[in-house]
């Protein structure tokens, strides 16, 4: 897995539970290293032991972990480099859903060596459509489903978002759009503010 990835996860348990709950799920997770590098490679069972031991330590289920992992990547301040990333997507929540399936390319992009997952946008119905995510790693829909929600927030879009069973190697999320414009949404500009 990309230390990017597991970057990630190590700081949304830092800045959102503490520095003690990450020791004690590094210890949990007989983790041999302290910190994450975000550009090394590391080998997959150490990001779903992390996963594992987080849920353990929390006593949480897995997938309101990777929900909440999900919401973190999209509303922390520290990550606005994903956040616009995201938002070239579309103007609207609706223009967003539409270019998942191009998702992958553009982080391949910015990260060439990064290991995406397979993004499929299915409309079912006039304002009914499911994401369908495809990759190796167990449980990225619920991080998707997260990062959704949180989009949709960000876009001022009221909508329904929920993470079905998987089925054939593949999580789906529905997604029920009642309104693109309820409210304002985040004010979004592609450059960095410099402060």
């Amino acid at each position: 897995m990309h230390g990017l990835v597991n970057r990630a996860l190590q700081r949304f348990l830092v800045d959102t539970y503490g520095q003690n709950v990450w020791d004690d799920v590094r210890l949990e997770a007989r983790l041999t290293i302290e910190n994450f590098e975000s550009m090394l490679l590391y080998p997959d069972h150490m990001t779903m032991d992390t996963i594992k031991a987080a849920s353990r330590v929390l006593q949480r289920d897995r997938a309101s972990v990777l929900e909440d992992l999900g919401t973190f990547l999209l509303s922390s301040q520290g990550l606005e480099a994903l956040r616009r990333l995201l938002r070239l997507g579309g103007d609207s929540f609706y223009e967003f859903l539409i270019s998942l399936d191009d998702l992958s390319g553009r982080a391949k992009l910015a990260m060439p060596d990064l290991d995406m997952p397979e993004l499929t946008f299915v409309q079912i119905g006039e304002s009914s459509f499911a994401v369908d995510v495809n990759w190796t790693f167990p449980g990225a829909g619920y991080v998707f489903l997260g990062a959704l929600r949180a989009l949709a927030d960000d876009y001022g879009a009221l909508a329904i978002i929920e993470a079905d069973e998987a089925s054939g190697g593949k999580e789906r999320i529905t997604i029920e759009l009642f309104d693109a414009d309820f409210a304002s949404g985040r004010s979004f500009s592609l450059a960095e503010q410099l402060q």
